[in-house]
């Protein structure tokens, strides 16, 4: 486990993240990638960030969870960075995502937020 993370995400909640990630995807909007998803942060346009764990070397997320913490944005890690590409409409791994607009997974994402704000 990676240093940074100061709280463990249940595998269920990850794979709820996942699925707002993919409808969000289609109904909505999301920023792939760890550049998209900082700038997504740091303008406040995010609802919900995940961030692969399995991401080498992890310092190319390490910033990610420090400035959504700072912004008020809840994240979420998931296992495994090409589950995350895959939910965000990639064909390869993303070692992170923002929902920016989540469509129809708008009430999922405050589901997530608030059950990932319990977690913390």
């Amino acid at each position: 486990m990676p240093v940074y993370v100061d709280f463990d995400v249940p595998a269920d909640l990850a794979e709820d993240a996942l699925e707002a990630l993919e409808v969000a995807r289609d109904t909505g909007s999301v920023k792939k990638g760890t550049n998209e998803t900082t700038k997504a942060i740091e303008r406040g346009n995010a609802e919900l960030v995940l961030v692969a764990e399995d991401v080498q070397p992890e310092e190319i997320v390490m910033h990610i969870p420090e400035l959504a913490d700072e912004k008020d944005v809840p994240f979420v890690f998931v296992a495994e960075q090409d589950d995350l590409g895959h939910a965000a409409g990639l064909q390869v791994g993303s070692a992170a995502a923002a929902i920016v607009d989540a469509g129809e997974a708008g009430d999922d994402v405050e589901d997530i937020a608030s059950k990932v704000e319990e977690l913390r």
